[in-house]
């Protein structure tokens, strides 16, 4: 069975269940970072549980930005697999990351909102923070392929 059709069929199950976990838990990526999504007043929202690993400038500690960065895309990405009619995996197209500030060594949480969704291709902006929502770590806005090609019709 491929990585793909196994997302599938969690992400099937996640949308029967309303257990996101199960999808992130289908990704090695997503377990190695520690993230975690539930829903939360109508939001999904993505965190990414703090451990030694995901430091980047031991000195500081802050974490290192690719984990940042990869937060983001999959807090973006889960978004738009939880809003989805259809279960179609999207793809990046391009990501565009702010680092606003260091991220220090506590957990860190994202919030993904689709800002266009068309029928190839679809928006989002996404933030994440720490202590505090208004006060956010890193920005994205990533643009994603959403539409089936003839390989990936299921």
């Amino acid at each position: 069975m491929t990585l793909e059709v196994k997302l599938i069929e969690r992400l099937a199950e996640a949308k029967r269940t309303g257990n996101y976990q199960a999808l992130i838990e289908a990704v090695p990526y997503a377990q190695f970072l520690g993230l975690t999504a539930e829903l939360a007043g109508g939001e999904l929202l993505t965190t990414m549980k703090y451990s030694e690993q995901l430091i980047g400038n031991p000195a500081l500690p802050a974490l290192h930005g690719g984990t940042l960065g990869a937060l983001l895309e999959s807090a973006a990405i889960f978004e738009l697999l939880w809003r989805a009619e259809t279960i179609v995996l999207p793809k990046t197209i391009t990501i565009t990351v702010d680092y606003l500030r260091s991220g220090g060594p506590v957990d860190t949480h994202a919030r993904g909102v689709v800002t266009r969704h068309g029928r190839r291709v679809t928006n989002v902006r996404v933030e994440a923070w720490q202590a505090d929502r208004n006060a956010p770590v890193a920005t994205a806005h990533a643009i994603f392929l959403v539409t089936r090609d003839a390989k990936s019709d299921h």
